[in-house]
Parts: structure tokens; C-alpha cells; sequence
């Protein structure tokens, strides 16, 4: 079952240490493989020109080896924190880059941060308060509520039970192979 997400360094870290192996499903079968097998099979693969485009690497002084996508714990003794940190980036994911105002799709750099209940009437900085707005939505509200300056939102705030940057790390090709893992994790999560 999906645990958490790591950095490729974080991954490599737990390859060496010998904690995590990696998870490669080719043709149907499952490969599972340590730091020093996952050298190989990668040396192999390069080689072989049997990577695509999608593969990345790390170049050491002696050898370079690919990313993997997938590793699995051979042990842990918890499951990590499952909140979801509030931030530009994982609100932004969330909501889509849409104004949730006026539903328009805008880049990072045109949207901005909008307190659905302002701070100045009590209003807290938490995922159900929070939505993201373009420039002139936001304008326009000010410090009213979307009710006093006539905007409705597309859809409520909420906290998300997983990081959104998941969802939209899957339309990209190379993480398609975390997509079993996740419609697993989807189906067999218990309901709460």
C-alpha cells in the first residue's frame, strides 16, 4: 500500500541503508531489487537502450543509475503523518491553478491567495478558508465576504486527504507506474 512520497535522494538513501528495495513491473511481472541489483539492472538497461526518455538519472564519479519510480519498504514501525501541508504550492495543486471565483485557469503568477472569511473578521489561515483567486477576484472581494461583494465559489475549500501534487504528477507519462499502486490504495482504503 502507497505510504508516502520521497525525494529520488531520500529513495537512494533507503536503497543503501538497505530499508527499502525497488518495485519495477515489466510485462506483467514484479522485479524487486537492492542498491546494488538496481545498479545493475540499470546499467543493463542503458545499455541495451532499454530506457526512454521518461528515465532519470543520477551520475555518480563511477557509475550513473536511474531513478526508480517505486520502492517498497521492507520495514517500518508507523505509517507517516497523513496531513497535508498548507502551502502555495499544494493550495495551487489543489484547486488546479482555477480562480475559485470565477473558474478561470490561470498561472501561479497570476493568482493569489484568498481568505474565504476574512482575516480581519475572524477568519483563520486553514485549508477550509483558503482558495485560490486570480487578481482581479480577488480585487473585487476585498475584505467582504464572497456573498457581500456577489461571487460564489466553484466549489467549497477542503482539506485534502493526500497531496495534491499527486494527482497532478499522474497525467505526466513517467509517473504512470505509481497509477496501480494508488487505484489500489483508492479501493482498499478503509471508510471513515
Amino acid at each position: 500500500m502507497p505510504v508516502n512520497l520521497v525525494t529520488a535522494r531520500r529513495a537512494f538513501c533507503m536503497l543503501f541503508k538497505a530499508v527499502a528495495e525497488v518495485v519495477l513491473i515489466e510485462d506483467g511481472r514484479l522485479g524487486l531489487y537492492n542498491f546494488a541489483t538496481w545498479q545493475e539492472v540499470s546499467d543493463f538497461r542503458r545499455r541495451e537502450g532499454l530506457t526512454d526518455e521518461d528515465t532519470d538519472w543520477v551520475s555518480t564519479v563511477s557509475f550513473d543509475v536511474a531513478v526508480p519510480r517505486i520502492i517498497r519498504l521492507l520495514f517500518y514501525n508507523r505509517f507517516p503523518k497523513h496531513s497535508v501541508s498548507l502551502n502555495r504550492r499544494n493550495l495551487f495543486a489543489r484547486d488546479e491553478n482555477c480562480c475559485q471565483y470565477c473558474g478561470r485557469k490561470s498561472p501561479t503568477s497570476e493568482l493569489s491567495i484568498d481568505h474565504v472569511i476574512p482575516l480581519s473578521r475572524g477568519g483563520r489561515t486553514s485549508w477550509a478558508n483558503v482558495v485560490c483567486a486570480c487578481t482581479e477576484c480577488n480585487k473585487r472581494k476585498g475584505g467582504l465576504t464572497p456573498k457581500e461583494a456577489g461571487l460564489k465559489l466553484v466549489r467549497p475549500p477542503f482539506e485534502p486527504r493526500f497531496n495534491p501534487l499527486i494527482r497532478l504528477k499522474l497525467r505526466r507519462r513517467k509517473y504512470y507506474s505509481w497509477r496501480q499502486f494508488l487505484d489500489e490504495a483508492y479501493w482498499s482504503v478503509a471508510l471513515e
